[in-house]
């Protein structure tokens, strides 16, 4: 991937790095030059005054016996870096780049541990947004529009995004991988990388405008939960110092983590899959080969409690008031689309699979969530689906974070379905963005709504639309700066867990009550006996 200008490529280099450009002839137009730790790297002109640098190194590629391993420094270079132009997303499952409204180029490699820079010259010691996309832990990338820093950045904060390994590559534990490790731990590679990454941000993020004294990092779905593991995580300590957490939490509830022997028997398992004979053998394996179909009855790959990255479980790292201690901005769409229930033809329909689900527990079920007619079992269904998940993971991590932390939490809810253009169908798109579905914030938060016309038009965003997103973004950006969300005069209430208060963000945005917290015990008790290892969320 290294882009140089120089009138020689160091070969010694260029192996290092597994890199698959070339020299160039000519230097390009002047353009904004940064001296990194690494080597000096040359920027892009946008629009508006912005300067992206996009692709940059900050770790080796984890490729041959680097595979399954702690990230590694980035050899220096000499000459200049081209950062013009996206990096690889990370191996793994492709998709139909036109169904997928938050993708783009598809071009995959395991030389993929790069990120994207978003700043405006005039910025100094601005406050600083990481942004880690969401994927369930097997798909994804920092290169979607969706997660563009253009608009950001016009708000006066230098926004970053970063790729970090997926699935297998990822995430596998193994008990070879354990022995041959000095932390005798293994999995949550993914993790490393993210914390690689803000190590990056550490040390060179002054020379793009940032201060790196002020660091926001930001999730959302698998992003989120990274997020959260992040401030469990001592690793991490002082390389952040706000976070925000969008649908995704490691905690209180199905998405908990498995022990390290748990997944280190999943390896075992990937292994055999791969009909591999030992560690050395699926290290030669082309990595391409390494995706792993998520089935329910194949090997599960996903973060796990290693005892390094997280050395307990998150909930005991919170309860011993041991987490990185920082403002937190949680919060959750109204129809998040996971859960038990899923479609609902009507009364009869709600009532027989409330019945089939929760037996003996039926009745007080429908005490939480009654419903008189068709209408309401249908609203009543998609209430529960995203009580009993995502609601519920939140106001755990909020409520985690207040056992012993005395940094503030403020919380919303997000219930604006998007403007969609004349003649689009749902058929033609991916059939959970009904209402507001899971991910359907996130280009209001980060200003990016027109992404999703970058390959065809699909919306038809009104004034109102763009009114909501610039109020959004403009709170995300000012929590980054002070740790209060509240911008423009706002009062954003902090999260108390005796009388909870969110920021809804609907036609307008207003401060309303949080779901019933009944609900959440009722869920909460629910998962206790049967509480799975390795369920994750896209």
């Amino acid at each position: 991937m290294m882009r140089l200008k120089s009138t020689v490529c160091l070969a010694s280099l260029l192996i290092a790095l597994s890199a698959s450009s070339v020299c160039a002839k000519s230097a390009p137009a002047p353009s904004a030059r940064v001296q990194t730790d690494s080597g000096a790297v040359e920027g892009k002109r946008l629009d508006g005054g912005i300067t992206a640098y996009l692709g940059l190194p900050y770790a080796a590629p984890p490729v041959r016996d680097l595979r399954w391993r702690d990230p590694q420094p980035v050899p220096a270079w000499t000459g200049t870096y081209h950062a013009d132009r996206l990096a690889p997303q990370c191996t793994q499952p492709q998709r139909n780049v036109l169904a997928n409204q938050y993708g783009g180029a598809e071009v995959t490699s395991e030389d993929c541990l790069y990120l994207n820079v978003w700043t405006r010259p005039a910025l100094k010691k601005a406050p600083v947004i990481v942004y880690i996309h969401g994927g369930a832990f097997f798909i994804g990338s920092a290169g979607m529009p969706l997660y563009a820093g253009d608009s950001v950045a016009r708000q006066g904060a230098v926004f970053v995004t970063l790729n970090y390994r997926l699935g297998a590559l990822g995430f596998m534990a193994h008990p070879e991988l354990s022995a041959e490790s000095p932390h005798k731990t293994s999995g949550n590679y993914g993790f490393l990388d993210q914390i690689a990454a803000l190590r990056w941000v550490r040390r060179n993020i002054a020379k793009f405008g940032g201060d790196p004294e002020n660091v926001t990092i930001v999730g959302q779905s698998a992003g989120s939960m990274s997020v959260l593991a992040l401030q469990a995580s001592p690793l991490a300590k002082g390389l952040f110092h706000r976070a925000v957490g969008m649908s995704g939490g490691l905690i209180g509830g199905p998405s908990d983590m498995p022990s390290l022997a748990v997944a280190e028997a999943e390896g075992v398992k990937l292994q055999n899959h791969f009909k591999a004979a030992s560690l050395a053998q699926l290290r030669t394996l082309p990595a391409d080969s390494i995706v792993v179909p998520r089935t329910p009855s194949g090997p599960k790959v996903g973060p796990v409690q290693d005892g390094h990255v997280l050395p307990k479980k998150i909930e005991t790292i919170f309860a011993e008031g041991a987490q990185n201690d920082v403002p937190l901005l949680l919060g959750f769409t109204h129809d998040e689309s996971f859960g038990g229930f899923g479609p609902i033809s009507g009364l009869d329909d709600y009532r027989a699979k409330a019945a089939a689900r929760f037996g003996t527990r039926a009745e007080a079920f429908l005490a939480l969530y009654p419903a008189a007619n068709d209408s309401e079992a249908k609203a009543q269904a998609r209430a529960a689906d995203r009580d009993s998940t995502m609601a519920s993971s939140m106001a755990s991590w909020a409520e985690a974070q207040l056992q012993r932390g005395r940094k503030p939490v403020y919380t919303y809810q997000f219930s604006r379905a998007h403007s969609y253009a004349p003649g689009v169908k749902f058929s033609d798109l991916d059939p959970a963005t009904a209402g507001a579905y899971h991910t359907s914030e996130v280009p209001f938060w980060l200003g990016t709504l027109d992404s999703f016309n970058k390959y065809r038009t699909t919306r038809a965003w009104t004034p109102a639309d763009r009114a909501l997103s610039e109020k959004m973004t403009r709170a995300l950006v000012a929590f980054a700066r002070t740790g209060r969300p509240a911008a423009d005069g706002t009062r954003w209430p902090s999260y108390d867990p005796k009388s909870p208060m969110l920021m809804e963000f609907a036609v307008d945005q207003q401060v309303a009550p949080w779901p019933d917290r009944r609900k959440f015990d009722f869920f909460r008790e629910l998962a206790r006996p049967n509480m799975a290892t390795g369920a994750l969320r896209d």
